[in-house]
């Protein structure tokens, strides 16, 4: 009984998640990286910030766009991006595969690096997501120093194409 239950429930879920990656819909997020969650030939500590909005074009598929700061504690460095990507959520359970390209600028440094990242969008309720996910940034300047793996942590928010009643 408790397989029928769980598989009912996994169903379910298949479901509930099916409507959230519609065409049509917008998206909003933010997230985390670095806090010693990443790794590059040059700093020791890193932490930044991003900002995304984004459209989805079809059905599981994704553009947004983006904007971000992240400090490197050695060499004592802010550096500032922008960039553009898209996401592809696989059988719309929540998984999803990205590929990026952003422009980072600091101090006598300005890089164009494409990326990619695989994560999972966890729904906490209809909308709100928190995404989980590992990236690699390939750096075309120095890549043995500012090429960089890691983990970032983001929440997103999941926005309908028409508004809802009570926000009229």
């Amino acid at each position: 009984m408790k397989k029928i239950a769980m598989l009912l429930v996994a169903f379910v879920m298949t479901l509930s998640a099916n409507a959230q990656f519609e065409q049509g819909k917008y998206y909003v997020g933010a997230s985390l990286t670095g806090l010693d969650m990443n790794y590059n030939g040059l700093s020791e500590f890193s932490f930044g910030v991003n900002a995304k909005a984004g459209y989805f074009v079809a059905d599981n598929l994704m553009l947004y766009g983006k904007v971000g700061y992240q400090h490197i504690g050695s060499p004592n460095t802010n550096i500032f991006n922008l960039g553009a990507g898209g996401r592809y959520y696989i059988v719309q359970n929540g998984i999803f595969l990205g590929a990026n390209a952003q422009f980072k600028h600091a101090s006598g440094y300005n890089d164009l690096m494409p990326g990619v990242e695989i994560g999972y969008a966890f729904f906490i309720n209809r909308t709100v997501t928190i995404e989980p996910a590992i990236y690699y940034e390939q750096s075309f300047k120095n890549h043995s120093d500012y090429s960089t793996v890691g983990l970032r942590i983001g929440i997103g928010i999941n926005l309908f194409n028409d508004t809802p009643e009570y926000f009229r």
